[in-house]
Order: C-alpha cells, then structure tokens, then sequence
C-alpha cells in the first residue's frame, strides 16, 4: 500500500463525513454563494477543525475563489488551503544537537493514547533504517506495562531496560539513559505513564523524569514527543498545550485517525498550537504509523485521489 493509500484510507471516516455534507457545494462548474460557505463552515466545524482554523480557512478559500489567476475548482481551493496552513502552522523548534549517542526521546501522553505501540512502531522504524534502539520503561504503574513493552522490544528487534514495578520513574529514566550511552546506542525511546494533563502532581513526575535524563546527557531529551488518540476531538488540543507548558513539546503524533469522523483535529492542532505533526497512526498494523505530510493529508480530506505527477 502507497504512503497516499494509507493515508486516505486512515482519513476515509472523516472525508466521507466532511465531503459528504459538501456534495452539492463542491459541484463542478458552479460558483459559491453565501449560502455555501456557510454549509461549508459548519462541515469544518464538525470535523473538529475547529474555529480558528476553519477561520483561516474560509478566508483563504475566499481568496483563492477571487484571484483571477486560480484555475482550479472550489475543492481545489479548499485542498490547499488545508495544506498551506499545516505547512505554516509546522514550526520546526530548535532541539538541543546530540554531542554524540544516544538520540533520546522522551515519549508521553495521557491514557490510552496507543502511546506505548506507538514506541513500538518507532522502534521499528529506527532498527529497519539500520539504528540500534533501547526501550526504556518507565510507566512502573501500570500493571504489565513493562511487559508489554518487553514483548514489543522483543518484536522489533530493540533492547529494553526495565525495573521492579512500582520503582522511581526518574529512577528508571536515569539508569536506562545511563545504559545507553555507555552502550553507544543509536536511540532511546523513553515510554512514561499516561498521565492526566490536569493532574498538577503527576506533570511534575514528568518534569522530574526529563531533568534526570538531562543529568546524564546535558543537552537530552532531544526531543519530546506527545502522543494524541485522534478520537479524542478538542480535547487534545487542550492536552497539548497543557503538556507543552510543562515539558517543551517537540513534535506531536496523532493515533487512531482512522477510527474518527474528526480527523480535522490535526488541523484544528496545527492552527492554535503552531507546533510539528511529526507521525499520525492510521491502524494497527506495525507499518500503520507514518510520517505526516501535510500535502497528502490535504489531498486525502478533499479529494480522495492520488495528485497528479
């Protein structure tokens, strides 16, 4: 399957719940009246893209539907305006440069974001591109946690560190970057627990687990990575932001937008928080979670069809 297939296919409840409100706005050959872009508004709006973004949006089709120099048709606009404002709204933010190995990667999340699988899957991708990667399982809370990741380290073909369940969490962090570094790994991927973004007490467990990575390796975590479950609407959004005030965010990944009408939350993320979609995750499948672009993305929402070379 195609990087576009994919993508359209994880995208597939969405568009047929956005295109499908849009049938008679997008008709070829006709123009768009007033009464259009206000069935157009409320289509975003129900695909969570939210206001802001739908917003921008609308205005951008507006313009688009003006210039005498467009030539397309009313989805063509829509189309890229979608990509234009992930494009600009994906604002690379400087991470510390590795003074040597590991990379290190702390991954969080709430619950039952995938955030685990979700490690798994990066893993994957790290060891088939020929990377060494070490696990290290720091949510000592949850029951089995480390042994489900065990098993996925196992599966991957990546080394995992672990401890006794119920052990420091920064404790963990600390003796499994350590380990890495004297191993020379390539990766570190750091699963912590999921944790509520409104729960004060346990974001500062979080804090404390990325100041003693930092201990070991000064200029670590490179990159901190929030894992969102798509299903989960504007929620998310407010999840980011709570966890971007605490930790620094790096970049997001988005799991399970295949199982949502409400896809546009990538959009409605990428509006309010200005921050890279790094992976969206589009099923089950080990090979399911990919690297976001936000041109395939746009084509797959509007269009449903592979763009033209």
């Amino acid at each position: 399957m195609t990087f576009f297939q994919k993508i359209s296919e994880g995208l597939r409840k969405t568009r047929e719940a956005f295109v499908g409100q849009l049938a008679g706005v997008f008709r070829p050959g006709r123009d768009l009246e007033e009464a259009d872009f206000d069935a157009l508004e409320a289509a975003l709006l129900r695909a969570d893209i939210g206001p802001e973004a739908t917003e921008r949006l609308l205005e951008n089709v507006r313009a688009a539907l003006k210039d005498p120099t467009f030539e397309g048709m009313p989805a063509d606009a829509l189309r890229d305006a979608v990509a234009d404002l992930l494009r600009e709204n994906a604002i690379e933010r400087p991470s510390p440069a590795a003074s040597g190995k590991p990379i290190v990667t702390l991954v969080v999340g709430v619950n039952g974001t995938g955030k685990t699988t979700t490690i798994a899957k990066l893993a994957r991708h790290y060891v088939q591109a020929g990377e060494s990667v070490l696990l290290v399982a720091c949510d000592t809370f949850r029951a089995a946690a480390a042994d489900q990741l065990e098993v996925w380290a196992g599966r991957v073909g990546a080394s995992i560190h672990r401890q006794q369940e119920g052990a420091d969490p920064a404790a963990v962090a600390y003796d499994g970057v350590s380990i890495g570094k004297a191993r020379r790994v390539d990766r570190v991927l750091v699963d912590t627990a999921g944790r509520l973004h409104v729960k004060a007490n346990l974001m500062a467990e979080l804090e404390k687990v990325r100041r003693v990575i930092a201990k070991v390796i000064p200029e670590a975590p490179h990159e901190t990575l929030l894992v969102l479950d798509a299903t989960m609407g504007q929620n998310g959004v407010m999840q980011a932001r709570a966890f971007d005030t605490s930790l620094g965010l790096s970049r997001l990944v988005i799991t399970k937008l295949d199982g949502t009408a409400k896809g546009g939350v990538v959009l409605s993320i990428a509006a309010t928080m200005r921050l890279p979609l790094g992976w969206v995750g589009v099923g089950e499948g080990m090979d399911d979670l990919i690297p976001f672009d936000p041109a395939a993305y746009a084509q797959a929402l509007v269009v449903d069809a592979p763009p033209s070379a």
